[in-house]
């Protein structure tokens, strides 16, 4: 029996980089934490881990990607999430370095209207998928 790796790959990194190559997302900030004097109406993707699960016979990390996306209006909020949504779960087959593969992209939740507590001015819908990544 093999045990996880002491280290696992910066998902949300890799997430933030898929999403920044969308064209559609290139004038949206694309990051895992909001920007300086963000109040929620910016168009903006933020990307999160949100758990998830080593599988150790198939050296597989299957980490809860949360996809959160803002916009001006509860439109454009809705266009920013399916656009993102569709670039991760396109990913499948995508490789970073020699030892990591991107095997799966599943949705697991939304994307659906959430209010946003803390910016009451937000225009927001969250979506959750299951991302594979092979190590090794």
């Amino acid at each position: 029996m093999t045990s996880p790796p002491s280290t696992f790959p910066d998902v949300e990194a890799i997430v933030v980089e898929l999403l920044s190559d969308r064209p559609d997302l290139a004038d949206v900030v694309v990051a895992e934490t909001p920007p300086p004097g963000f109040d929620g109406t910016q168009q903006a993707v933020i990307v999160s881990r949100r758990g998830g699960a080593w599988i150790d016979d198939l050296h597989l990390d299957q980490p809860l990607i949360e996809l959160e996306a803002y916009g001006p209006d509860k439109a454009t909020a809705h266009r920013l999430a399916n656009a993102a949504r569709a670039e991760l779960l396109s990913a499948t087959g995508r490789t970073y370095g020699t030892s990591l593969v991107i095997t799966d992209v599943v949705e697991a939740d939304g994307p659906r209207w959430l209010p946003e507590y803390l910016h009451p001015a937000a225009n927001r819908y969250v979506c959750v998928l299951r991302v594979s990544l092979r190590i090794g």
